[in-house]
Order: C-alpha cells, then sequence, then structure tokens
C-alpha cells in the first residue's frame, strides 16, 4: 500500500466515523451530541495546526544539532550572496 493509499483509507476511516456520530447512529448523550460534536472537526483543526508549528519551532530550535545541514546552508547562502554581488545587488 502506497503513502498515498494508506492517506486517504485513514481519512476515510475517520470521516466515516465523524459522520456516524454527527449524524446520530452512533447514540451518544444529548449534551455530547449537541454540544462536542459539532465542534470536533475544527477542533481536530486546531489541533492540527498546533502540532504543525510545535514539529516546525522544534526543528528551528534544534537546527544546530545537525552539522553537515548547517553548514551546507551557509554555503548556499554565501554562494547565493556572491551571485548577487556580481549582479550589482546590495546584500549586506
Amino acid at each position: 500500500m502506497t503513502r498515498a493509499q494508506q492517506t486517504i483509507s485513514i481519512a476515510l476511516l475517520v470521516s466515516s466515523l465523524y459522520l456516524s456520530l454527527y449524524l446520530e447512529l452512533v447514540p451518544l448523550p444529548a449534551l455530547v451530541q449537541t454540544a462536542i460534536v459539532p465542534v470536533l472537526p475544527f477542533w481536530a483543526l486546531v489541533s492540527f495546526g498546533a502540532w504543525v508549528l510545535f514539529r516546525l519551532g522544534w526543528g528551528m530550535l534544534t537546527f544546530h544539532d545537525t552539522p553537515e545541514a548547517y553548514k551546507e546552508l551557509m554555503e548556499e547562502i554565501k554562494l547565493a550572496q556572491a551571485d548577487l554581488r556580481a549582479k550589482g545587488v546590495s546584500v549586506d
């Protein structure tokens, strides 16, 4: 199974579970059905966004822990600056 097939399968499973809750096919207490189930997609979206921001921040925080990538990036920045200077652009 490819990564795309796996992702689509998980998305279909989650959406069918949510739809069964939203359409009240699974019996839940009235409070849960009216107060929690309708906002589950928004909660999932906010949680996913928080997780992505955490991963991005953690990657930036630990960037110097990968010296090879740091050296490669610094070298590419120097090459880009030299190229821009050769074209007459001030980069300092």
